[in-house]
Protein backbone atom coordinates (compact mmCIF):
# COMPACT_ATOMS: atom_id res chain seq x y z
CA UNK A 1 0.00 0.00 0.00
CA UNK A 2 1.03 3.82 -0.52
CA UNK A 3 2.94 5.36 2.11
CA UNK A 4 0.69 6.84 4.62
CA UNK A 5 1.95 10.46 6.76
CA UNK A 6 -0.36 13.14 8.19
CA UNK A 7 0.07 14.71 4.89
CA UNK A 8 -1.79 12.11 2.81
CA UNK A 9 -5.00 13.08 0.84
CA UNK A 10 -7.04 11.68 -1.21
CA UNK A 11 -8.50 12.91 -4.92
CA UNK A 12 -11.94 13.53 -4.46
CA UNK A 13 -14.60 13.33 -7.39
CA UNK A 14 -15.07 17.02 -7.60
CA UNK A 15 -11.48 17.56 -8.45
CA UNK A 16 -10.49 18.51 -5.40
CA UNK A 17 -8.14 16.55 -2.35
CA UNK A 18 -8.87 15.85 1.05
CA UNK A 19 -6.69 15.16 3.56
CA UNK A 20 -6.70 11.31 4.93
CA UNK A 21 -6.80 12.55 8.67
CA UNK A 22 -9.64 14.82 9.61
CA UNK A 23 -10.44 16.33 13.64
CA UNK A 24 -14.07 15.84 14.56
CA UNK A 25 -15.82 18.55 16.43
CA UNK A 26 -19.03 16.64 17.55
CA UNK A 27 -20.19 17.95 20.89
CA UNK A 28 -17.21 20.03 21.52
CA UNK A 29 -18.56 22.94 23.04
CA UNK A 30 -18.33 26.51 21.52
CA UNK A 31 -16.31 28.25 24.08
CA UNK A 32 -13.61 25.70 23.74
CA UNK A 33 -13.76 24.81 20.25
CA UNK A 34 -11.20 27.34 18.60
CA UNK A 35 -8.54 26.28 21.26
CA UNK A 36 -9.27 22.93 20.50
CA UNK A 37 -9.09 23.25 16.75
CA UNK A 38 -6.02 25.27 17.26
CA UNK A 39 -4.21 23.06 19.29
CA UNK A 40 -5.03 20.07 16.41
CA UNK A 41 -3.76 22.22 13.98
CA UNK A 42 -0.41 22.87 15.88
CA UNK A 43 -0.50 18.90 16.07
CA UNK A 44 -0.68 18.37 12.24
CA UNK A 45 -3.90 18.08 11.08
CA UNK A 46 -5.60 20.07 8.52
CA UNK A 47 -9.30 19.11 7.99
CA UNK A 48 -11.64 19.58 10.46
CA UNK A 49 -14.98 18.29 10.61
CA UNK A 50 -18.14 20.61 11.75
CA UNK A 51 -21.70 20.78 10.89
CA UNK A 52 -24.34 22.96 11.56
CA UNK A 53 -25.76 21.04 14.02
CA UNK A 54 -22.78 21.16 16.28
CA UNK A 55 -23.01 25.12 16.80
CA UNK A 56 -19.43 25.25 16.42
CA UNK A 57 -18.75 26.13 12.55
CA UNK A 58 -17.85 29.64 14.15
CA UNK A 59 -14.95 29.02 16.65
CA UNK A 60 -13.72 26.51 13.94
CA UNK A 61 -13.36 29.34 11.65
CA UNK A 62 -11.75 31.60 14.01
CA UNK A 63 -9.09 28.98 14.54
CA UNK A 64 -8.38 28.83 10.52
CA UNK A 65 -7.95 32.43 10.52
CA UNK A 66 -5.93 32.61 13.44
CA UNK A 67 -3.59 29.95 12.44
CA UNK A 68 -2.03 31.71 10.16
CA UNK A 69 -1.31 29.34 7.26
CA UNK A 70 -3.11 29.89 3.88
CA UNK A 71 -6.49 29.56 3.53
CA UNK A 72 -6.45 26.80 0.72
CA UNK A 73 -4.28 24.75 3.51
CA UNK A 74 -6.96 23.83 5.72
CA UNK A 75 -10.19 21.67 4.80
CA UNK A 76 -13.78 22.39 6.74
CA UNK A 77 -16.42 20.50 6.31
CA UNK A 78 -20.25 21.23 6.99
CA UNK A 79 -23.78 19.60 6.31
CA UNK A 80 -27.16 20.39 6.25
CA UNK A 81 -28.68 19.72 9.85
CA UNK A 82 -32.00 16.99 10.02
CA UNK A 83 -33.89 20.18 10.39
CA UNK A 84 -33.10 22.01 7.78
CA UNK A 85 -33.91 19.26 4.99
CA UNK A 86 -35.60 20.42 2.01
CA UNK A 87 -34.28 22.73 -0.74
CA UNK A 88 -35.39 26.61 0.75
CA UNK A 89 -34.01 24.75 4.40
CA UNK A 90 -30.95 23.81 3.22
CA UNK A 91 -30.14 26.99 1.21
CA UNK A 92 -30.82 29.21 4.74
CA UNK A 93 -28.73 26.41 6.30
CA UNK A 94 -25.58 27.12 3.91
CA UNK A 95 -25.97 30.99 3.65
CA UNK A 96 -25.87 30.78 7.74
CA UNK A 97 -23.44 28.21 7.41
CA UNK A 98 -20.99 31.87 5.67
CA UNK A 99 -23.18 34.18 7.84
CA UNK A 100 -21.43 32.79 11.07
CA UNK A 101 -17.89 31.87 9.79
CA UNK A 102 -16.99 34.76 7.55
CA UNK A 103 -15.19 32.49 4.82
CA UNK A 104 -15.41 32.65 1.27
CA UNK A 105 -16.17 29.31 0.17
CA UNK A 106 -16.21 25.76 2.49
CA UNK A 107 -14.36 23.13 1.62
CA UNK A 108 -17.34 20.05 1.98
CA UNK A 109 -21.07 20.50 2.45
CA UNK A 110 -22.85 17.17 3.57
CA UNK A 111 -26.39 15.95 3.88
CA UNK A 112 -25.94 15.07 7.82
CA UNK A 113 -28.89 12.32 7.83
CA UNK A 114 -31.75 11.09 5.06
CA UNK A 115 -34.39 11.89 7.33
CA UNK A 116 -37.06 14.49 6.06
CA UNK A 117 -38.62 11.95 3.14
CA UNK A 118 -37.71 12.26 -0.27
CA UNK A 119 -38.76 15.58 -1.41
CA UNK A 120 -36.51 17.11 1.05
CA UNK A 121 -33.33 14.96 0.59
CA UNK A 122 -33.56 15.77 -3.03
CA UNK A 123 -34.38 19.27 -2.02
CA UNK A 124 -31.24 19.55 0.25
CA UNK A 125 -29.27 17.95 -2.57
CA UNK A 126 -30.13 20.61 -5.41
CA UNK A 127 -29.46 23.47 -3.12
CA UNK A 128 -25.94 22.15 -2.56
CA UNK A 129 -25.49 21.23 -6.20
CA UNK A 130 -26.91 25.08 -6.84
CA UNK A 131 -24.29 26.00 -3.82
CA UNK A 132 -21.52 24.20 -5.53
CA UNK A 133 -22.09 25.65 -9.03
CA UNK A 134 -22.11 29.10 -7.06
CA UNK A 135 -18.23 28.62 -5.94
CA UNK A 136 -19.91 28.73 -2.57
CA UNK A 137 -18.69 24.73 -2.12
CA UNK A 138 -16.03 23.07 -3.33
CA UNK A 139 -17.42 19.66 -3.27
CA UNK A 140 -20.44 18.19 -1.92
CA UNK A 141 -21.63 14.76 -0.40
CA UNK A 142 -23.54 12.64 1.97
CA UNK A 143 -23.87 11.43 5.58
CA UNK A 144 -25.47 8.35 7.38
CA UNK A 145 -27.39 7.12 4.16
CA UNK A 146 -28.07 3.52 3.58
CA UNK A 147 -28.04 1.86 -0.16
CA UNK A 148 -31.50 2.64 -0.78
CA UNK A 149 -30.74 6.68 -0.25
CA UNK A 150 -27.49 6.46 -2.15
CA UNK A 151 -29.71 4.50 -5.09
CA UNK A 152 -32.46 7.24 -5.08
CA UNK A 153 -29.71 10.02 -4.76
CA UNK A 154 -27.71 8.55 -7.95
CA UNK A 155 -30.82 8.32 -9.95
CA UNK A 156 -31.60 11.85 -9.01
CA UNK A 157 -28.30 13.15 -10.01
CA UNK A 158 -29.17 11.24 -13.30
CA UNK A 159 -32.43 13.04 -14.03
CA UNK A 160 -31.22 16.45 -13.15
CA UNK A 161 -28.13 16.00 -15.75
CA UNK A 162 -30.74 14.79 -18.34
CA UNK A 163 -33.02 17.90 -17.86
CA UNK A 164 -29.50 20.15 -17.42
CA UNK A 165 -26.68 19.07 -18.99
CA UNK A 166 -24.17 16.90 -18.23
CA UNK A 167 -22.67 17.29 -14.63
CA UNK A 168 -25.04 19.57 -13.58
CA UNK A 169 -26.28 16.94 -11.03
CA UNK A 170 -23.45 17.23 -8.52
CA UNK A 171 -21.25 14.61 -7.85
CA UNK A 172 -20.76 12.14 -4.37
CA UNK A 173 -17.52 13.23 -3.86
CA UNK A 174 -17.67 12.25 0.16
CA UNK A 175 -19.93 9.95 2.11
CA UNK A 176 -19.56 9.84 6.14
CA UNK A 177 -20.37 6.89 8.23
CA UNK A 178 -19.94 5.26 11.67
CA UNK A 179 -16.90 2.55 10.85
CA UNK A 180 -14.60 0.69 12.47
CA UNK A 181 -14.52 -3.09 12.44
CA UNK A 182 -18.18 -3.66 14.72
CA UNK A 183 -19.60 -1.41 12.06
CA UNK A 184 -17.88 -2.31 8.71
CA UNK A 185 -20.91 -1.43 6.36
CA UNK A 186 -19.46 -3.13 3.93
CA UNK A 187 -22.48 -3.01 1.22
CA UNK A 188 -22.39 1.10 1.81
CA UNK A 189 -18.36 0.92 1.68
CA UNK A 190 -18.53 -1.61 -1.61
CA UNK A 191 -21.19 1.13 -3.44
CA UNK A 192 -18.82 4.12 -2.93
CA UNK A 193 -15.13 2.31 -3.28
CA UNK A 194 -17.03 1.58 -7.08
CA UNK A 195 -18.06 5.01 -7.99
CA UNK A 196 -14.93 6.59 -6.45
CA UNK A 197 -16.94 8.33 -3.56
CA UNK A 198 -14.05 8.85 -0.36
CA UNK A 199 -15.57 7.19 2.97
CA UNK A 200 -15.62 8.82 5.82
CA UNK A 201 -15.49 7.29 9.09
CA UNK A 202 -16.69 8.89 12.16
CA UNK A 203 -16.27 7.05 16.14
CA UNK A 204 -13.62 5.20 14.47
CA UNK A 205 -12.41 4.83 17.86
CA UNK A 206 -15.88 3.88 19.05
CA UNK A 207 -16.16 6.31 21.86
CA UNK A 208 -13.24 3.87 23.81
CA UNK A 209 -15.91 1.54 24.54
CA UNK A 210 -13.73 -1.35 22.92
CA UNK A 211 -10.47 -0.81 24.56
CA UNK A 212 -10.26 -4.46 26.47
CA UNK A 213 -11.39 -6.08 23.14
CA UNK A 214 -9.38 -9.18 22.65
CA UNK A 215 -9.13 -8.89 19.10
CA UNK A 216 -6.68 -5.43 19.77
CA UNK A 217 -4.62 -6.42 22.79
CA UNK A 218 -1.97 -8.81 20.36
CA UNK A 219 -1.85 -5.42 18.15
CA UNK A 220 -1.85 -3.20 21.30
CA UNK A 221 1.89 -5.14 22.76
CA UNK A 222 3.43 -6.08 18.98
CA UNK A 223 3.09 -2.21 18.54
CA UNK A 224 3.64 -0.15 21.45
CA UNK A 225 0.04 1.67 20.48
CA UNK A 226 -2.91 2.30 22.46
CA UNK A 227 -5.89 0.24 21.18
CA UNK A 228 -7.50 3.54 19.65
CA UNK A 229 -4.25 4.27 17.68
CA UNK A 230 -4.85 0.61 16.55
CA UNK A 231 -8.30 1.78 15.48
CA UNK A 232 -7.54 4.39 13.77
CA UNK A 233 -4.60 2.86 11.42
CA UNK A 234 -7.45 0.14 10.26
CA UNK A 235 -9.42 2.72 9.00
CA UNK A 236 -6.47 4.21 7.21
CA UNK A 237 -5.18 0.94 5.70
CA UNK A 238 -9.11 0.49 4.89
CA UNK A 239 -8.90 3.60 2.72
CA UNK A 240 -11.15 5.45 4.85
CA UNK A 241 -10.67 8.83 6.08
CA UNK A 242 -10.88 8.70 10.45
CA UNK A 243 -12.38 11.51 12.18
CA UNK A 244 -11.39 11.32 15.26
CA UNK A 245 -12.03 13.94 17.91
CA UNK A 246 -10.78 15.13 21.47
CA UNK A 247 -10.76 18.17 23.14
CA UNK A 248 -8.01 16.48 25.12
CA UNK A 249 -4.25 18.09 24.25
CA UNK A 250 -2.33 14.74 24.60
CA UNK A 251 -5.46 12.89 22.83
CA UNK A 252 -5.27 14.77 19.98
CA UNK A 253 -1.80 14.63 19.27
CA UNK A 254 -1.69 10.48 20.07
CA UNK A 255 -4.67 10.23 17.35
CA UNK A 256 -2.61 11.64 15.28
CA UNK A 257 0.53 9.04 15.86
CA UNK A 258 -0.53 6.87 13.41
CA UNK A 259 2.47 6.84 10.83
CA UNK A 260 5.36 4.54 12.45
CA UNK A 261 3.79 1.65 12.18
CA UNK A 262 1.46 -0.96 9.44
CA UNK A 263 -1.12 -3.75 10.63
CA UNK A 264 -0.09 -6.67 8.43
CA UNK A 265 -2.85 -7.97 6.38
CA UNK A 266 -3.32 -10.68 8.52
CA UNK A 267 -4.19 -8.39 11.54
CA UNK A 268 -6.44 -6.54 9.14
CA UNK A 269 -8.20 -9.71 8.66
CA UNK A 270 -8.05 -10.27 12.13
CA UNK A 271 -10.57 -7.08 12.91
CA UNK A 272 -12.92 -8.52 10.70
CA UNK A 273 -15.84 -8.96 13.20
CA UNK A 274 -18.53 -9.13 10.98
CA UNK A 275 -20.46 -7.49 13.51
CA UNK A 276 -23.49 -4.96 13.35
CA UNK A 277 -22.80 -2.55 16.80
CA UNK A 278 -23.96 1.05 16.27
CA UNK A 279 -22.22 2.98 18.93
CA UNK A 280 -24.35 6.11 17.43
CA UNK A 281 -27.50 6.39 16.03
CA UNK A 282 -28.05 4.78 12.93
CA UNK A 283 -29.86 6.84 9.74
CA UNK A 284 -29.25 4.31 7.05
CA UNK A 285 -32.06 2.42 7.85
CA UNK A 286 -33.74 4.79 7.71
CA UNK A 287 -37.10 4.36 5.47
CA UNK A 288 -39.19 7.47 5.71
Amino acid sequence: MATLSIQSKYKMLSGYEIPALGFGVYQTSANVAEDVVLHAFKTGYRHVDSARAYRNEGPCAEAIKKFGIPRSEIFLTSKVPPRSMGYEQAKSSINSSFSQTGLDYIDLYLIHAPYGGKEARLGAWRALVEAQQAGQIRSIGVSNYGVHHLDELESYIRHLETEHGEGKGGEISVGQWELHPWLARPDIVEWCQKRGVVVEAYCPIVRNQRAEEPALQPLVNKYGKTPSQILLRWSLQKGFVPLPKSVTPSRIEENAQLYDFELTDDEMRSLETGGYAPCAWDPTTSND
